[in-house]
């Protein structure tokens, strides 16, 4: 701490405390030591510079406001919280943010930019190869209070948390249906739109869902994943294999139809009964 002494005209000399960051003075020694605790740490020290030199460093990507501190700038963000300007041309989709858009819109052209090293799987943004990075380590730093059950991202741990609350936010707006996550509620939307943007490149035969379209290219591979525990049958396709596990139940006999089924099923309670 420097102490000055200096003269003012008719009175005796007053005591003045210098603080040697800045140079502002003060008569007190205790208003010296409070405006010190500005530059208790270079952090402090940064941020308040600002305030004299009128740098604003964070500025909002939605209405171009600047603010000196990066918690200044979240505080604002609040006010855009329900906002969502930026909407698809391709399906109606609003966002908060243009980043955002012009991620999501990487669904409708196909854009992968986003690779992992360990096995060539692409994404549309990095947070998803971020997430899908943990496949490869283990990870699963999120997780559920209530059932205990870990997720590899946050986001995943968010959709899982519905299956508890029963929420449903996303509903159709052409027939009601509610659905807990955005991207079912875009796929069901085709329903009603007659959308098709799947195709398959050997026939040509269009789909509403990529997972309907993978299913359907095994039709030309001949590939069947889906393989029957007991006996070794595979299937292309998982449904294909529930129908025909029904085989293996209670006494082998299969059924074309499921109430055909239900009838022969009584013949084995009465049995059970007895």
């Amino acid at each position: 701490m420097e102490v000055q002494k200096t003269k003012q005209r008719g009175r005796r000399y007053s005591t003045q405390y210098l603080c040697q960051q800045c140079d502002r003075t003060f008569t007190r020694s205790s208003a010296l030591k409070n405006h010190q605790k500005v530059h208790s740490s270079s952090r402090q020290l940064l941020l308040h510079k600002r305030v004299h030199m009128g740098e604003k460093p964070y500025s909002c990507d939605q209405c171009g406001k600047t603010f000196t501190a990066r918690r200044n700038l979240k505080r604002h963000q609040q006010v855009h919280a329900e906002e969502r300007p930026y909407t698809c041309s391709e399906c109606g989709a609003a966002f908060k943010r243009s980043s955002t858009l012009t991620i999501h819109n990487r669904v409708h052209t196909g854009e992968k930019p986003y690779s992992c090293e360990q096995c060539g799987k692409a994404f549309s943004c990095s947070s998803h190869l971020q997430s899908h990075q943990r496949v490869h380590t283990g990870e699963k730093p999120h997780s559920c209070e209530q059932c205990g059950k870990a997720f590899s991202c946050s986001r995943q741990l968010l959709l899982h948390k519905r299956v508890h609350t029963g929420e449903i936010p996303y509903s159709c707006d052409q027939c009601g249906k509610a659905f807990s996550q955005c991207s079912h509620l875009w796929i069901h939307q085709r329903v009603h739109s007659g959308e098709k943007p799947h195709i398959c490149e050997q026939c040509g035969k269009a789909f509403s869902q990529r997972s309907h379209l993978l299913s359907h290219r095994r039709v030309h591979t001949g590939e069947k994943p889906h393989i029957c525990e007991q006996c070794g049958k595979a299937f292309s396709q998982r449904s294909q294999l529930l129908i025909h596990q029904r085989v293996h139940t209670v006494c082998g006999k299969a059924f074309s139809d499921s109430s055909h089924l239900r009838r022969h099923q009584r013949v084995h309670n009465n049995e059970s009964s007895l």
